[in-house]
């Protein structure tokens, strides 16, 4: 019944209601639309209007435990304001009930009497006040109609209930789910328009606090949440209020900055540890300062890395500020894969079938699973950087950085600073400095190329560092710690002479020499020239969107020629001739005039010893007679068996010598 309907005329219901039970059918305009919809209902439902409510169907008590369980938030939001309604009236004369959406009676205040009354009626913990239960109720009209009601006397349609006006109203979630309903049941005696106000405030206000509730556990949500991710972050995490109080800081910045993270909070930054000038600075005039290498010092102990400021403002008030760190090294490692600071060859890109190529190889593997320093002698193109990279990325250090230096090409004024790095000498010098190779390489690998180039000065530096794995920065004081292996190469094969000269030290030469590899010339590798040269064309081929054929005079020639400039030279020479190639054939005509000099039949060919005079004239007597072995042999007056044996000692291949002119 709306509050509008007072004062209602019972006489003219009760007459309604005797009609409908009676006849099935009354004038329904008489009475609030709710109502008679809810009484065509239990009509139709069959439900018996002067049926006793005393053995309707109970939940079970663990059923019933499993459902409160369930509510115990919505019943310790509600029971606050439920006795403060019972307060409120005079705790007299009401009962207000709680159901969940179901409409079970989850909890109950209110007069003692008249809830044992009400329990005969079917107002009972463990029961439902569904429609099809009880009939016509504010408890069941509320949810489906979705806004407060009240029914008063007779206009219940079971008769057990004339005597009483309840009025009730859904309680939904902050998203809008019907979650309960709040009823308070009195005497219809009792029964009062304003009673839809109170339950109404009611359900409102319980519905605030549980909005209220959820705000306040989203943000405990939120804020573990935002925990987790600061101490899983990779980096250090400070937050400071104006004042410079740390507000919160995670496990990774109190480990960088050498203080505990659970006792440094609330307290000021400054009272635990020195702040560089630049940080200082910004924090005092408000401004951000951009990531650079400072120093914070605890307990007289420096602690280097890498810093940012960043001033949290609000609108024009200042919040505070985040302090952002991380070690040194794990920024460098970052760079290094950022900027390609890394070894790009693995062993499967240097080609080799050789004997001796597959024993370098070979042991090239077994060196690379080692930390030991390690030498590559050979001579200038033999690949030497190619097989100090596949060593690194064979190897633990393979994520770590992988730093070049040509020691060579480096004048000597400068070396010191590029491999230990240099301090600025001035208030902020640990700011401003510059970090040596040597840092640049710790936790991976550097890879000094001609190595004998280097000053016999900085050959002491290199050999202190490498006993201690520690350098001092020039203008510096501060001693750091390195992790880094190293890779030396020369084109010197007999660094032992350079040794008895007095040129390189011998106590460094010795630390370099335990594990040393010496790379074979490509004239001493045989049919590999024949893999590099198929794979160096099929790759600038591709580069050059071309499709070429080597002719197989062009292989004679490539395969005859000695090579003084090794692989490195064997590369310009086709890459050159690649571009040069029109009817997609590569023949002598494209390659240089000191290959050219090389082809068979050349009067202009320089022989210089008799080893390779015998070499060519195999070569020319192959590439006369097309491969025949009986005919080679003839002409050159040897036995099948020897010529044979002279093919397989000069690592040639008959089949280059197969085909047509």
């Amino acid at each position: 019944m709306l509050p509008t309907a007072y004062p209602y005329n019972r006489d003219i219901i009760l007459a309604a209601w005797h009609e409908f039970t009676s006849q099935g059918t009354c004038d329904l305009g008489i009475l609030d639309p709710t109502v008679a919809r809810s009484w065509q209902r239990c009509q139709q439902a069959g439900l018996d209007p002067h049926a006793s409510m005393a053995t309707l169907p109970r939940q079970d008590p663990e059923a019933l435990e499993r459902r409160l369980h369930a509510h115990f938030d919505l019943i310790a939001i509600a029971r606050p304001f439920m006795e403060d309604i019972y307060q409120f009236v005079g705790e007299h004369g009401i009962v207000i009930y709680l159901t969940d959406r179901d409409l079970c009676i989850l909890d109950s205040v209110g007069d003692q009497s008249l809830q044992k009354s009400l329990h005969t009626r079917g107002f009972v913990s463990r029961s439902h006040l569904s429609e099809d239960l009880i009939g016509t109720n504010a408890a069941a009209l509320a949810p489906s109609e979705g806004f407060p009601i009240q029914v008063v006397g007779p206009e219940h349609y079971c008769s057990t209930l004339h005597t009483l006006s309840d009025t009730a109203a859904p309680i939904h979630t902050p998203t809008g789910e019907m979650l309960g309903v709040l009823s308070l049941v009195t005497l219809e005696s009792d029964s009062h328009p304003h009673t839809l106000g109170i339950v109404m405030a009611a359900t409102k206000a319980i519905e605030n606090q549980l909005r209220t509730d959820l705000s306040l556990a989203e943000a405990h949500q939120h804020l573990a949440e935002l925990n987790i991710s600061l101490q899983a972050m990779s980096k250090g995490i400070v937050f400071l209020n104006p004042e410079g109080w740390i507000t919160h800081i995670n496990d990774h910045a109190g480990e960088i900055l050498g203080i505990s993270s659970h006792k440094a909070m609330g307290r000021s930054l400054h009272s635990l540890v020195t702040l560089p000038n630049a940080v200082e600075t910004a924090m005092v005039e408000r401004v951000s300062m951009p990531e650079k290498e400072v120093v914070f010092r605890a307990m007289d102990e420096p602690h280097p890395c890498m810093a940012s400021v960043d001033v949290l403002w609000q609108g024009s008030n200042l919040c505070g500020f985040v302090l952002t760190l991380e070690h040194t090294a794990q920024v460098r490692q970052l760079v290094h894969r950022m900027v390609g600071a890394r070894a790009h060859f693995t062993f499967d890109d240097i080609l080799g079938q050789a004997s001796e190529m597959r024993r370098v190889l070979n042991y090239a593997r077994l060196t690379a699973q080692g930390d030991s320093n390690v030498l590559l002698l050979g001579e200038s193109g033999t690949g030497k950087e190619m097989f100090a990279q596949a060593i690194h990325n064979e190897g633990r250090r393979a994520n770590g950085p992988f730093i070049e230096i040509d020691c060579a090409a480096i004048p000597r004024e400068l070396m010191a600073g590029e491999l230990l790095g240099y301090e600025r000498a001035f208030a902020t010098a640990e700011e401003d400095g510059r970090p040596g190779k040597f840092e640049l390489a710790d936790g991976g690998t550097i890879f000094l190329d001609n190595v004998d180039g280097m000053a016999l000065d900085m050959q002491a530096s290199l050999l202190r560092m490498i006993y201690t794995k520690e350098a001092i920065r020039l203008g510096g004081t501060r001693i750091i710690s390195l992790d880094v292996r190293i890779i030396a190469a020369s084109s010197n094969v007999d660094l032992a002479d350079e040794v008895r000269r007095g040129n390189f030290r011998d106590d460094l030469y010795h630390r370099l020499y335990a594990l040393t590899l010496t790379i074979p010339p490509l004239r001493e590798r045989g049919k590999d020239i024949l893999l590099l040269i198929a794979h160096l064309t099929q790759e600038f081929a591709h580069r050059l969107g071309k499709t070429v054929t080597v002719s197989l005079e062009a292989l004679a020639a490539l395969q005859s020629y000695s090579w003084p400039g090794n692989i490195r030279e064997l590369e310009n020479v086709l890459e050159r001739a690649m571009h040069t190639v029109e009817d997609g054939e590569l023949t002598v005509k494209h390659l240089p005039r000191e290959l050219r000099m090389a082809t068979i039949g050349d009067t202009d060919v320089a022989v210089t010893t008799l080893q390779e005079a015998e070499r060519q004239a195999i070569i020319r007597a192959g590439r006369v007679f097309r491969g025949n072995t009986i005919k080679m042999a003839a002409s050159l007056g040897i036995s099948r068996t020897t010529l044979w044996r002279r093919i397989k000692a000069f690592n040639l291949s008959i089949e280059s010598f197969k085909g047509k002119h």
